[in-house]
This record gives structure tokens, sequence and C-alpha cells, in this order.
């Protein structure tokens, strides 16, 4: 079978089931802890674990391949590049350890320097790159490899906005033209919904969803995945109900009539969003409200307030909480 098949099962931390075809982008989000860093070691055989991992039919861990031998770009957030090497070198540096010969390593190493637009930085070493230009250079590094798997921890973590917008797009045009299997982790919903065909989420250490971006985005099934794509999600037994911020109704008293979804609360931060105001509002749950600007003011809106939030049913959206469905 080709492609990554794997049953990750690390004790006491992970346990996860994830496959992925050639050419396919898979992220894996979920909250701090979740075990999405884990599950990236686990495949490029960094830490010990009890599952398997094969790709193309060939077993990873039966016996244990090195990891070297795995043939995985690796990409972390804080590059991990050598710091004593170029940026040419740093790049060589795994064609060489594979027995490429230096000028045929340099010469790929080159080429792949002149599809990020960094080819000028090629004698420059870490310490005198910018954090995009060093991220620049590490992803480069990963590729130079031709690798089967391409794990990415997290590349734009450490970036300024601007810096990491442009290497996103820089990013996806090099994955949409990549044989191999990439599995992507993120803490960012915009990563997710640009760069994956596929999203999985993690919580603690499992698997709680698997979809398409647009299906993940659309009916979460996890508190941070609805905080990550700006909705809120509440589970009544089985089933999720999800809506929008802007559809609350936020009132000092507890309203009737039509509204058949309420709660009291008490606003816990208010903060400018777009042309309006969020509110996260704390009680059984929570919560996020948008409300004008004036109506902030009006009903004095602030930290401490009491409140209470009410839904209309017909903007309510409901769906079941099966992983699979």
């Amino acid at each position: 079978m080709t492609g990554l098949e794997a049953h990750v099962e690390v004790p006491g931390r992970l346990q996860v089931d994830l496959s992925a075809a050639h050419g396919e982008v898979v992220a894996v989000i979920g909250p701090n802890g979740a075990g999405k860093s884990t599950l990236l070691a686990a495949l490029a055989g960094l830490v010990p674990q009890r599952g398997s991992v094969s790709v193309d039919g060939r077993p990873w861990n039966d016996p244990p391949l090195d990891v070297r031998d795995r043939g995985v770009g690796l990409v972390f957030q804080d590059q991990r590049l050598f710091p004593h090497l170029s940026a040419l070198a740093n790049v060589a540096f795994g064609p060489r350890s594979h027995g490429v010969p230096r000028a045929e390593a340099e010469r790929r190493a080159q080429a792949w320097l002149d599809r990020f637009g960094i080819r000028d930085l090629a004698g420059r070493r870490p310490a005198t790159l910018s954090g995009g230009q060093a991220q620049r250079v590490a992803i480069a590094r990963a590729l130079a490899l031709d690798p089967v798997l391409l794990l990415l921890d997290e590349p734009f973590a450490s970036l300024d906005v601007g810096v990491a917008t442009g290497l996103r797009i820089e990013l996806a045009r090099h994955l949409d033209a990549f044989d191999g299997i990439t599995v992507l982790v993120t803490h960012d919903a915009i990563d997710a919904l640009t760069l994956a065909d596929r999203v999985v989420v993690l919580d603690a250490g499992r698997v709680a969803q698997i979809g398409t971006p647009l299906e993940v985005a659309g009916r979460p099934r996890t508190e941070h995945v609805a905080r990550l794509v700006g909705l809120n999600v509440l589970r009544e037994g089985e089933r999720f109900v999800a809506f929008s911020p802007s559809v609350v109704t936020v009132s000092l008293t507890e309203p009737h009539g039509s509204a058949r979804h309420r709660w009291p609360g008490v606003i816990a931060h208010a903060a400018p969003h777009g042309g309006s105001v969020r509110l996260l509002v704390t009680g059984a749950h929570d919560l996020l409200a948008d409300v004008t600007p004036a109506s902030t003011t009006e009903l004095r809106l602030t930290p401490g307030r009491e409140v209470w939030l009410s839904v209309k049913e017909s903007s309510v959206e409901t769906y079941s909480a099966s992983v699979g469905s």
C-alpha cells in the first residue's frame, strides 16, 4: 500500500491512527499538551513508541529504522540550523550525509536557496539571518533531502505576522509540487485552512476529529478548534450545537420570547474585533458574543458585568458528536 500508515502509541501520552497519501498535506491541530509534537517525533523515530509506522508498505519500526534511514525531512519552529555552517552548507548537509558528493550536494542546495528567493544568503551563517530568512533555510534544508515524509512542527510560530504570511504563501507553492507526504503541526487555523488537504484534531493524546479543513472549521468537535475558528460550540449529549458570536444577543435581564437558547454569565474580557467588540462571557459555558461599540457603552458591558446571552434556534447548527460522522 502506498503512502503513510501509522498507529502511534506512546504510553501514557499518545494513541493515534494516521494515514496519508503521497502529495497530501495533513495538518495536526489541538491545544498545548495534546500530543502534536510527540506525534511528529514518533513518526521521525525520535521517541520510542509501541505502534507501527510504514511508508509505501515498508515498516519503519520492525525492526526500528534509524532516523537518517527513514527519508524524513524535519522543520522546527526554532530552525535548529547548524550555527557554524553557512546557509548553503546547512542545506547541503542532508544530501552530503547521505553520500552525495560535495559539488552535487551544493548544487542542489543552491537550487533550493534560489527557489526560496535567498540566493544571496548562501554564504551567511545563521546568526546573521532574520527569523524569516533562517526558517526559509530550514525548510530548504528539509526539502533538499527529497524526503518521502516532510514533518513541519509549527514552522511559523516564532515569526512576525507579516513574515509568516509571506512564508506561508511560499511554502504552499512548494507543497503543491511536493510528491512526498506532509504532516504539519500548527496552532493557527490559517495554516490548516490554507495549506492542508485534511485536518486531524488531537485532544489529550487521542483523535477527536478528522476531516477536510472546511468540515473541521464548520463543525468543530472540541472547544479548542471552536475558538480557533471563532465559533461557540456546546456539547449536548450526543450532539453539538454551534453558532457564531455575531448571532448572540446580550442583555442585562433574562430574555423571553423566540430566543430558545439562553445562558447567564459574567463578562470576563472585552476587546475590539473588526468593527465590533468581542466579549468573553463565563458561566456554565465560556461563550463569545460580538456587540456594537454603541451597545457596549449603553449597557456598560465591561469585565465583571453580569449579563444574559441568547440565540435564536434558527441561528444554531446542530450535528452529531461522533468522530466519524
